[in-house]
């Protein structure tokens, strides 16, 4: 069984991607959180740490918000390396990468355990609506 793994109060996870979403540059600690170390991540698609939990509607609306120069925010349950699991608070924005290219940058804190329930409650119901169509 998967177990949860929970940030610390302080926690801060911070990770750059290109315009496809491939990881550019992500802080230890995010390294730390997902299991894996840079050199895995480096190249690598963001969704890598995707949960299968995680309903598609919620990654399509981040996506439709943040291509249009927006900022998403919202609760996303990601997978660790090993298969555990981790809650975090993210802000993606779109920005312009180290590399001078467009991109996104994601910053992520710790999740309460009341806004855990809430969106686990809540994914479990869109991916129930997704199967269903």
């Amino acid at each position: 069984m998967h177990k949860e793994i929970k940030l610390d109060l302080d926690s801060f996870l911070l990770s750059e991607t290109d315009d496809k979403a491939i990881i550019r540059y992500a802080i230890d600690e995010f390294c730390v959180f997902a299991e894996y170390t840079i050199d895995e991540l480096i190249g690598k698609p963001h969704n890598t740490v995707r949960h299968p939990d995680m309903p598609k509607a919620a990654f399509k609306d981040l996506w439709e918000t943040v291509k249009k120069g927006g900022i998403w925010t919202g609760y996303v349950k990601n997978a660790t390396k090993d298969g555990d699991y981790y809650w975090v608070f993210a802000t993606v924005y779109p920005t312009i990468t180290s590399e001078g290219t467009k991109g996104y940058l994601s910053c992520r804190r710790k999740a309460s355990a009341e806004e855990i329930q809430a969106h686990e409650n809540l994914y479990k119901q869109l991916r129930m609506s997704e199967k269903a169509a």
